[in-house]
């Protein structure tokens, strides 16, 4: 099943979880929305400054650290995704409380090792 997934701290760098995550999520026929600071493309996926109308987002997986995670918050409450997957050291109490207040499961885990598992 395909699940559209936004990437919240996407970036150009291949060095970057974020950018592995988005070829990877490709490569498994995910639709991806990347979010990052600037503008740019990994392979034919476009990264955005802003969400605009998106719908019917199933994932957002996070590779913003907690301390800027609030800006986003917004976002996540009004896109209301079935999960959140808060990768290593994004893991965030307000975060937490924020996803249960929206009845949206928090995952703790990595998208790539969930990815290459097929426990996506």
């Amino acid at each position: 099943m395909q699940k559209k997934t936004l990437v919240i701290g996407a970036s150009e760098n291949p060095d970057r979880y974020s950018n592995k995550a988005i070829k990877k999520l490709n490569e498994n026929n995910h639709p991806v929305i990347a979010l990052g600071l600037r503008e740019g493309n990994i392979d034919d996926v476009q990264i955005t400054t802003e969400v605009g109308t998106e719908k019917d987002i199933h994932t957002i997986t996070m590779y913003v650290g907690p301390k800027n995670q609030p800006s986003y918050f917004d976002i996540i409450a009004e896109l209301k995704p079935e999960r959140i997957i808060l990768n290593p050291g994004t893991e965030n109490p307000a975060l937490e409380k924020l996803a249960e207040d929206n009845n949206i499961e928090v995952v703790h885990g990595c998208t790539l090792v969930m990815l290459s598992t097929q426990q996506y």
